[in-house]
């Protein structure tokens, strides 16, 4: 591995003899960089932004502790792993290391393959964090191309996902399946990219032939998305494919009916149609928010879930806080 390859650690401790054990230890694999006290070490990190950063404790004026609150409080540093090296072993000292975001907590007397291998670990889960995150970014900016197509705000998007994570929630989601679908939402469009602007941009109603050009882009969207195994993506094409599908078998692509059509494309089929009859469009008045419940309850069982339908009113105060959040002024 050449010098650029070498991952890049930042060694803090304020004993110069443990600076050279560390350094005669992970030198040969990593780039480091050394730091004899916490606000050298803060400056450092914003410098040369490491991958990751060893930390004693116990060193003079800032701990490390403090240094640590310090790098997580900074957005461009918060990501960094760090693991505390110390001396200390008191269970009440190694529960503070972790609330202060520590992501390990190794000993002294050091144990060189226990440092070896806690360092390589720890690098190996911050670059798959790297690699999500990156991946959830990708995600999004496709969903804001699709805006670009539609005359639809960047705020619908928005609104409607948070939308749609407040109903899987309340349907019983867990946490983490929530904010799944939240990130996964704003591509349920992403295949109007690939239909003509003749027709994405007709101000007056579509004709039988082009609604039936309209009617593929689910489809492409899922073509877009590809098959990969990332459960972001996966999630975003299946909510790409079924958005459309109506409880009753009458919508598109495939008159998919009842639960055949997964949950997740129940959930934002409901939160994409309440955002769209309460948002103002160049077509459209905005209706009200009452209004909009009862046309969605009469479709109830038709268009839409009829388990599902009751839990727009069941949570109508946070619908009603992302829509003032998110609203179009913005």
């Amino acid at each position: 591995m050449n010098e650029v390859e070498k991952a890049r650690l930042l060694v803090v401790d304020d004993e110069p003899v443990n600076l050279r054990v560390l350094k005669q230890l992970l030198g040969h694999d990593y780039t480091l960089y050394f730091a004899k006290n916490g606000p050298e070490a803060i400056k450092l990190a914003e410098d040369q932004l490491p991958d990751l950063i060893l930390m004693d404790v116990m060193m003079p004026g800032m701990t490390g502790f403090d240094a640590c609150k310090q790098l997580k409080a900074t957005d461009s540093l918060k990501e960094i792993p760090v693991i505390f090296v110390t001396a200390l072993n008191d269970a009440t000292d190694e529960a503070e290391g972790f609330s202060v975001g520590g992501v390990d907590y190794i000993t002294k007397p050091i144990s060189p393959p226990v440092v070896k291998a806690r360092v390589k670990n720890h690098l190996s889960l911050a670059q798959t964090d790297q690699l999500r995150r990156t991946r959830l970014q990708v995600v999004q900016r496709l969903g804001r191309a699709a805006e670009y197509k539609d005359n639809e705000t960047g705020m619908h998007v928005l609104r409607m996902s948070h939308y749609a994570k407040i109903i899987a929630t309340a349907a019983g989601f867990s946490a983490m399946r929530a904010e799944l679908l939240l990130h996964a939402a704003p591509m349920h469009d992403i295949g109007k990219i690939g239909i003509p602007d003749s027709i994405m941009m007709k101000p007056g109603k579509l004709t039988a032939e082009e609604f039936a050009v309209m009617k593929k882009h689910p489809e492409i969207g899922a073509e877009i998305l590809g098959d990969d195994d990332s459960q972001l993506i996966v999630l975003a094409k299946v909510v790409s494919l079924t958005h459309h599908e109506k409880w009753d078998g009458s919508g598109y692509p495939k008159g998919l009916a009842g639960e055949d059509i997964p949950i997740e494309g129940r959930i934002v089929a409901l939160a994409d149609v309440f955002d769209a009859l309460t948002s103002k469009r160049p077509y459209k008045e905005a209706w009200s928010v009452e209004s909009s419940l009862k046309y969605i309850e009469e479709q109830s069982g038709m268009h839409f879930d009829p388990a599902l339908v009751p839990l727009l009113r069941q949570n109508l105060d946070e619908l009603l806080t992302i829509k003032a959040r998110f609203n179009d002024n913005e």
